[in-house]
């Protein structure tokens, strides 16, 4: 191709992301004349391709680098608090997920001085900023756009004399809303309303209309109902998936017979949708394991309306108290649920591996099959360890121990491929029978546990060999290898630790598993933990294969949960009709559509963790409602210029320290160092170390904790010089905000 082609084109707006507008391009690249029409052609088709972004009518950025200066829609708070944001163009939002920053540099002079400038929230845009920096892409506002009058807002309904108010559920949202008499249709004191609010000239209190009442604040399981509404996650079936969901099938006669393998389901205690049933028998050399998925496709046809509205869900939403699923409940949990005794569809996989536990073969069938029976991870592991049954009894001997047998084969080559050993411990809310919270514990994690994850990723490997071995298209599940930006705040972190990271290495899940074996049981450990963990990417659903780095594999694709996924009902079309196991399988439409349909399936599961995360944060602060005054010991998990995220150890809850209440002392935000250290004395607080907090102030709807610092910072080392005036970044008397907002409602540094 002569000049100018697609490669120069894309190298010119990779090294000039400020340069976007056709003309600059064309002026920077030196073409002219009848070369302007070919550049025009190369844009177009980088942009048909997904190469490049068009921002405006005759202006393109590279896909995966905005502009220096763009419109950002902000669209969520990830898990460490932080607000996220994407680029928008003409064509929508693209590129990288971009952290919030801060304002923009303000203008010099009085007009400066008194602008009043205020931190964005979720839903908001804003001309930003963008730069690629050491802690990755950041977004700095320059003007917030006045925000979208017609978004809902979820909150608390107060009567007052002449109609209402409301307290937005939503951290960012500082102001109440008035509701006029006539306006409130029937919500009484303490019920949990929508509200759409009036619009506004910008001046006064904002004024909005009850829309609906979805429930009373005193329902202890009001937490999930307003995680719910906020994200706009579907509850309700359309009539017609539910009438195509009671519709029986007849049974099928061309399916492999499974029935008199004893197949049998492991899963937590009260899990009510069985997707998958595991079998092993020993060979002479090796073993054979049969992994059976429930097979959702013969059910939820494509283009059907159960297709549509699985596909609009994306994924099943699993709350503290709750569960919304994918699929109607008499699919979910009863005719595609692979239950005791209940004869099923399924699609199974046979692997075959010697005694190493390397994998020697596959092959993928359409089957019927009859789970031998149901058991939960405590009894498979109870019975194993000795603790037998009646239920587990006649299972021991031909069942469960070739599994575990099996298993110790398989772990061998997981230890040889070298995953990254990331072990995070989870807390399990459970409620008494009228809807209180009874306790919080730690989930028990066992062998049982393990083999069943390991067993599904072979299945999940193998799903995507048979469908590349034809060169089928399908969607994969991915996890990049974490990026130079991230690395490097990874290297300069890791020096303040004394520990070496070497960069200009590529990145290997072993050598994060030497670093996390070496801080094993030293102070640092969970220091370590936590910033290893910060430095991974995000794994996304893609129909390019990047691998899987945390997993280390080549090529993986999710199989095993269609009636939770639909990414695994996508996998299942594909190999219905890659390997021709009947007619209803992956249609070509839907092959033309799978990067679309990838996106939209990653945007589903992000939304779904962001409201189950906002639900249990807020069952915490409900747990904690009666215990302000309390002590409680704890573990920084954020440093930011306003103050300090603290994780306390027996729930697991996040309160925020203000910076203002630590001390009279002026304190320097050290971003690289993740810590704040006090200026004159050297002292400081970071990342990792544990501390000792009373708990102030509790907001149960909002889901937020106000903590005082009772531990003393940690002394300056020896030999360090602390900072100086010049390093003034922030001081410790502040003005406390009117409003509490906990975890994510405040800017991260």
């Amino acid at each position: 191709m002569s000049f100018p082609d697609k490669k120069t084109v894309l190298a010119f707006l990779e090294a000039n992301p400020h340069i976007t507008a056709r003309r600059d391009i064309a002026k920077g690249l030196g073409v002219k004349g009848e070369q302007r029409a070919q550049l025009r052609a190369v844009l177009r088709d980088l942009d048909d391709g997904g190469d490049v972004e068009r921002t405006a009518k005759r202006a393109y950025a590279r896909a995966d680098h905005p502009p220096n200066t763009t419109v950002v829609e902000f669209l969520r708070i990830d898990e460490h608090g932080d607000l996220i944001g994407k680029a928008r163009g003409r064509d929508g939002l693209f590129g990288p997920d971009l952290v919030y920053a801060g304002q923009a540099h303000r203008p010099k002079g009085r007009a400066g001085a008194k602008a009043k400038r205020k931190d964005p929230g979720v839903g908001d845009n804003a001309l930003c900023r963008v730069a690629d920096t050491a802690a990755g892409w950041q977004a700095k506002v320059i003007k917030l756009f006045d925000k979208r009058e017609d978004r809902p807002v979820i909150g608390l309904f107060t009567r007052t004399r002449g109609g209402g108010r409301v307290e937005s559920a939503n951290r960012k949202d500082r102001d109440d809303i008035l509701i006029e008499g006539s306006d409130t249709h029937g919500a009484e004191n303490g019920d949990l309303v929508v509200v759409q609010p009036r619009p506004s000239r910008g001046h006064g209190p904002k004024r909005g209309i009850v829309k609906e009442v979805i429930g009373s604040a005193g329902d202890p399981r009001a937490a999930s109902l307003i995680a719910i509404h906020a994200h706009g996650i579907p509850t309700e079936f359309p009539e017609a998936a539910l009438k195509q969901a009671r519709e029986g099938k007849p049974l099928p006669s061309d399916r492999e017979d499974l029935t008199k393998i004893p197949l049998i389901t492991i899963d937590p205690a009260d899990a009510r949708d069985h997707d998958d049933a595991v079998y092993a028998e020993a060979l002479e050399d090796g073993w054979r394991v049969i992994v059976a998925i429930a097979d959702v496709s013969a059910y939820v046809t494509e283009g059907s309306a159960l297709d549509r509205e699985a596909y609009t869900r994306g994924n099943s939403t699993y709350f503290p108290d709750r569960v919304v699923p994918m699929l109607p409940f008499e699919l979910s949990a009863d005719e595609c649920s692979l239950k005791a005794g209940e004869l099923r569809r399924c699609l199974a996989v046979e692997l075959e591996f010697d005694k190493s536990g390397t994998k020697r073969r596959h092959r993928f069938v359409r089957g019927m099959m009859r789970s031998a029976a149901g058991l939960s991870y405590n009894e498979a592991q109870a019975a194993i360890d000795g603790h037998v049954t009646e239920r587990t009894e006649g299972l021991l001997d031909d069942v469960l121990k070739p599994l575990w047998d099996a298993y110790g084969a398989v772990k061998q080559a997981r230890e040889r491929r070298g995953p990254l050993e990331l072990d995070l411990p989870e807390r399990r809310i459970e409620f008494a029978e009228d809807g209180s919270i009874r306790e919080i514990k730690v989930k028990e994690r066992f062998d049982a546990h393990k083999l069943i994850e390991e067993f599904m990723i072979q299945a999940n490997v193998a799903a995507a060999e048979s469908l590349e071995k034809v060169k089928h298209p399908l969607v994969y599940r991915v996890h990049d290898t974490p990026s130079d930006a991230k690395l490097a705040a990874l290297s300069e972190f890791l020096r303040t630790l004394d520990i070496k990271w070497p960069l200009g290495e590529r990145p290997q899940t072993s050598r994060f598993n030497r670093l996390l074996a070496d801080a094993e049981g030293a102070d640092t450990q969970d220091v370590v933990t936590e910033i290893v963990l910060r430095s991974q990417a995000q794994a996304v659903y893609s129909p390019e294969n990047l691998g899987h780095f945390g997993l280390n594999l080549a090529k993986y694709a999710h199989f095993t949960s269609p009636i939770r996924r639909y990414a695994d009902l996508i996998v299942h079309r594909a190999l219905i009709s890659a390997l021709g196991l009947g007619p209803d399988g992956l249609s070509k439409e839907s092959a033309v559509r799978l990067e679309e349909m990838a996106n939209h399936i990653t945007d589903t599961e992000r939304r779904s963790m962001a409201a189950e995360r906002e639900a249990t944060d807020r069952y915490l602060a409900l747990f904690l409602e009666d215990q302000i005054g309390g002590d409680f010991d704890g573990r920084i998990t954020g440093v930011t210029k306003s103050g300090l995220f603290i994780r306390l150890a027996e729930t697991a809850a996040d309160g925020f320290v203000p910076i203002g209440s630590l001390s009279d002392e002026f304190w320097v935000f050290e971003e690289g160092a993740m810590r704040i250290v006090a200026r004159g004395s050297g002292r400081r607080f970071e990342l990792g170390q544990t501390v000792q907090v009373r708990l102030k102030e509790v907001a149960p709807l909002r889901g937020g904790l106000l903590l005082e610092m009772l531990s003393r910072p940690k002394p300056k080392p020896k030999g360090e010089k602390a900072p100086s005036r010049g390093d003034f970044r922030g001081r410790g008397k502040g003005k406390r905000p009117d409003k509490l907002r906990g975890k994510g409602g405040r800017r991260r540094g």
